[in-house]
C-alpha cells in the first residue's frame, strides 16, 4: 500500500491518541448530522462506535478517494451494506485486538450468573427474599465455543482456572490451535448432545445467519446454558422463545433479534434468560486499546506497509 496524504475521519479528539503520524489531516467525526469536512477528500474512514448501520454508511458514496476502511467493531456485518460503494482496492479493517478480552469477561460473567442462579437472587435481595439452595456450577461442566476465532480463544483462557469440564472448539473448518483441536462447522450436531454450555462466538455471515436454529437447539441437552455473545441473528429467537418457555433449556444473551429488544417483547419476561445489552466490547478496555490500533494502522499506512486486520478487498 502506497503512502498517501489525505484527510482520516476519526471518531475521537486526534489529540487523545499518542502516536499518529503527521502525515495527514486528521478530521473528528462520531456520526454527527454534519461532516466535519468534503469527504471526498478522506482516505482512511474510522467508522464511528456503536452507531447505527445508517449513520455508519453515509458518507461512504461520498468518498472517492478512499483506501482503508476502519472498524472499531469486531465485526463487519454492519459495513458490507455500503461496499458497492467504493473503488477497487479499499481495504476493510476490523478491530481485532481490541475487544477480546472485554468480550471474553462478559462471557464468563453471564456463564457464571446464569449457573449460580444470580439474575433470581438479585429479584430475591429486591424482595427481600432469602433464596438458599443448591446452583450449579461451572467446575466439571463441559463447554462448546462455536466460533472459534480471537474471542472464543479469548473465553477460553478464562475458563481455564475455574476447572471445567472439556472446552470443545468449532470453527468454519478444522484446524490445531494452542488449546488443542478445533472441529470444523459440520461437526456441530454431533458435539452439541454432550454440552453443559454453549458459548456462541462467531461473526454474523450468510452461512452463520440462523445458525442456532430449532434443530440446533433440539440437539442441545436438557438444562443446557445457551451464551451469545456474538450477533443477534445468528441465533433464531422464535425457536429459542419455544426452549425457554418450555423450561428446557437457559439463555444468557448480550445480543437478541430484534435489537434493542424492544418493550413487551416476549424475550424480556421468558423464564431462565439472562440479557445484557450489547455491552460485551463497551468497557473501560475499549477506548485506549481502539486508539492504540489506530496509530499503528495509521502509522504503517503512512509509511506505505499494508494495514493489519483486512478482512476483505473491495473487487
Amino acid at each position: 500500500m502506497t503512502a498517501t496524504t489525505g484527510d482520516v475521519w476519526l471518531p475521537f479528539p486526534p489529540g487523545e491518541i499518542d502516536g499518529l503520524p503527521d502525515r495527514f489531516r486528521y478530521r473528528q467525526w462520531d456520526g454527527e448530522d454534519t461532516f466535519p469536512a468534503d469527504p471526498a477528500d478522506c482516505v482512511f474512514y474510522v467508522t464511528p462506535y456503536m452507531k447505527s448501520q445508517e449513520v455508519t454508511l453515509r458518507p461512504l458514496a461520498r468518498m472517492p478517494a478512499l483506501r482503508v476502511v476502519q472498524t472499531l467493531t469486531a465485526g463487519i456485518d454492519h459495513v458490507l451494506p455500503g461496499l458497492g460503494d467504493l473503488r477497487p482496492g479499499v481495504r476493510l479493517c476490523n478491530a481485532r485486538g481490541v475487544h477480546e478480552a472485554s468480550t471474553a469477561e462478559l462471557a464468563l460473567t453471564l456463564v457464571l450468573a446464569s449457573l449460580r442462579g444470580i439474575p433470581g437472587m438479585v429479584r430475591g435481595q429486591d424482595r427481600e427474599e432469602w433464596r438458599g439452595g443448591f446452583y450449579d456450577a461451572l467446575a466439571d461442566r463441559s463447554v462448546l465455543i462455536v466460533g472459534y476465532g480471537a474471542i472464543g480463544a479469548a473465553v477460553e483462557d478464562r475458563l481455564v482456572p475455574f476447572e471445567c469440564g472439556p472446552v470443545t472448539r468449532v470453527a468454519r473448518s478444522a484446524r490445531t490451535a494452542p488449546h488443542g483441536p478445533v472441529h470444523a462447522l459440520a461437526d456441530l450436531p454431533g458435539l452439541l448432545p454432550d454440552a453443559d454450555v454453549v458459548v456462541v462466538t462467531t461473526p454474523l455471515t450468510e452461512d452463520t445467519r440462523g445458525l442456532v436454529d430449532a434443530a440446533f437447539l433440539g440437539r442441545m441437552k436438557d438444562g443446557a446454558l445457551l451464551v451469545n455473545v456474538s450477533r443477534g441473528p445468528v441465533v433464531e429467537t422464535a425457536a429459542l422463545l419455544a426452549e425457554l418457555e418450555s423450561g428446557r433449556l437457559r439463555a444468557a444473551l448480550d445480543v437478541t433479534d430484534p435489537e434493542p429488544l424492544p418493550a413487551g417483547h416476549p424475550l424480556w419476561h421468558a423464564p431462565n434468560v439472562l440479557i445484557t445489552p450489547h455491552v460485551g466490547g463497551s468497557s473501560s478496555a475499549f477506548e485506549p486499546r481502539a486508539k492504540r490500533l489506530l496509530a499503528r494502522q495509521l502509522t504503517r499506512f503512512a509509511a506505505g506497509e499494508e494495514v493489519h486486520n483486512t478482512v476483505l478487498i473491495k473487487d
